[in-house]
């Protein structure tokens, strides 16, 4: 066991990153009340963590490089377990950004792409793929149980003892790092500004762009920002194209900048020559498909457990369990098959239970849980889940050189926290559009409401629905004047709209999951 201990750490800590943003989505609601601030206040906070990370995730793999990465993940923690505690004893919203958003993301960004790297350098051969799968199976246990502890102790208690508890944690993990062994990176580099700027700026547009379709609208515009009394939507398109365009105009000027710094023997802050290989440009590839669907199976079911079922936080995560039992029943299988079969097959085999899950969970969605179908569905797409994570970090660190690990660890982290944007931001785009004009249409077909209800409702609808339950928007009917009897009809449509809007998205999660099954075609197809 006791070469186990260092994996034990990197896995605790992994498990924290992880945990941290699933619990303040499910805790969104009180913590908004908590201080004085609205969803929308909460939302931003999110979407600046988001922003954080996958920003500046590159440049927290090139400062492991630099500095050493058992020093970047202490460095890390230390920052990491300050943000968490100023999270803990926020007052306000202000507070909140700067603990959580900022601060918990700038030591996110140095401990992520460092406990890839120090996996990669404490183990070998099989053990190291069992250090991975070990991480890849933390990390998918941390997303699924993060809704019950969140929800447990936000019911319970507070949402400031998470973050408090994240500070001891981090203490603990403080104590034990000098246990891990490190190597120097024999090569001599230093941080390109001009790199880290290009690199942030187009990440941070393009996630941004992406996170914001769901408020502004992808092409044209659901609501426009104001910028000192104007409404900014140029030509008449939404700013979130403006925003996807500039984000990928800077990418690719980043992207020939570091060629070009690789050619001239200068430091880049990505070796862009790894990206040409194909095992590594397939594994991440898998990777970023893998967090695309898992952040929007994330989105849709609360929503339907929560809205349509009525559901708490709790019994949210509660329901998830068959996930999380999936996941690491089949991470240990997976790392047992490694021995025997390819890391293509073991992948292809994760990508096609991913896919057959998430039909059974469409399945299952009506008026009325069909939980068997559920049950089935969701213990199925964790266990493909858990494939996946039995094999993706390893590929994608034996596909390089050593003294390459915490670029690709850097690189692990930018993926996964742009499929989960993706997946979050486009298939809420899908849910909220056909929600919206779902609802519109059926209205407007009922022959049993008045011209005038249906004027009503058309007018408020045209900018988007608001995600409610039944029951709200019974309450939002007769709030506006409506009879008890339209207020009951109105609601009723507006929930047959809501589960067929979830069943379209619900196709779109498996539509993504089949379609990435190409995306594993270079994977080393040898057996060991």
């Amino acid at each position: 066991m006791k070469k186990w201990f260092v994996i034990a750490i990197l896995a605790l800590s992994q498990f924290v990153m992880i945990l941290d943003s699933t619990v303040m989505n499910v805790s969104i609601s009180t913590v908004a009340a908590d201080l004085g601030t609205t969803i929308s206040g909460m939302q931003a906070a999110i979407t600046f963590y988001a922003l954080t990370m996958a920003a500046l995730m590159l440049t927290g793999g090139k400062l492991g490089d630099i500095w050493g990465r058992s020093r970047a993940f202490k460095i890390g923690s230390i920052i990491y377990g300050v943000g968490s505690l100023i999270t803990a004893l926020s007052p306000n919203l202000v507070t909140l950004l700067f603990g959580w958003s900022l601060v918990e993301g700038l030591g996110a960004i140095l401990v992520i792409p460092a406990i890839a790297a120090l996996a990669a350098v404490n183990y070998k051969g099989k053990d190291r793929v069992v250090a991975f799968s070990i991480l890849g199976a933390v990390t998918g246990l941390a997303a699924a149980v993060g809704p019950i502890i969140g929800g447990f102790v936000t019911t319970y208690f507070s949402w400031r003892y998470v973050f408090a508890a994240e500070t001891v944690v981090m203490i603990g993990v403080l104590l034990v790092a000098n246990k891990i062994y490190d190597e120097r990176s024999s090569k001599k580099t230093s941080l390109d500004i001009p790199s880290v700027l290009l690199s942030a700026g187009g990440m941070g547009l393009l996630v941004f762009g992406v996170l914001q379709s769901k408020t502004w609208g992808w092409i044209l515009p659901k609501e426009t920002p104001v910028i000192a009394g104007q409404d900014i939507a140029p030509l008449g398109i939404s700013t979130v194209a403006y925003l996807i365009l500039a984000g990928i105009g800077l990418l690719y000027w980043f992207y020939n900048y570091q060629k070009k710094l690789e050619l001239s023997g200068g430091h880049p802050l990505l070796k862009v020559s790894m990206l040409s290989i194909p095992v590594l440009r397939s594994g991440l590839s898998v990777f970023l498909s893998q967090y695309f669907i898992i952040a929007a199976l994330f989105f849709v079911i609360p929503v339907y457990l929560q809205t349509i079922l009525g559901n708490d936080a709790l019994q949210t995560g509660l329901k998830l369990i068959p996930l999380s039992i999936g996941l690491i029943l089949f991470s240990v299988i997976g790392s047992r098959q490694s021995a025997r079969q390819s890391a293509k097959r073991i992948v292809h085999w994760g990508q096609i239970a991913m896919a057959l899950g998430a039909l059974l969970v469409l399945g299952s969605i009506e008026p009325e849980l069909r939980n068997n179908l559920f049950w089935a569905g969701m213990f199925v797409i964790g266990s493909g889940f858990g494939l996946l994570a039995s094999q993706l970090g390893n590929v994608n660190m034996s596909a390089v050189k050593k003294e390459d690990t915490a670029e690709v660890g850097g690189l692990q982290g930018t993926y996964q926290n742009l499929g989960s944007s993706f997946g979050t931001a486009m298939v809420g785009s899908v849910f909220m559009l056909t929600l919206t004009s779902g609802f519109i249409n059926a209205v407007n077909n009922n022959p049993d409401l008045s011209s005038s209800v249906k004027q009503q409702v058309t007018s408020q609808s045209q900018k988007g629905v608001q995600i409610v339950s039944t029951a709200q928007a019974e309450q939002i009917v007769l709030s506006k004047g409506g009879s008890q009897q339209t207020a009951k009809e109105v609601a009723q449509t507006y929930e047959d709209s809501q589960v067929k809007a979830l069943k379209e998205a619900m196709f779109f999660v498996f539509v993504a999951a089949a379609a990435a099954y190409v995306l594993s075609r270079n994977l080393p197809n040898e057996k060991p």
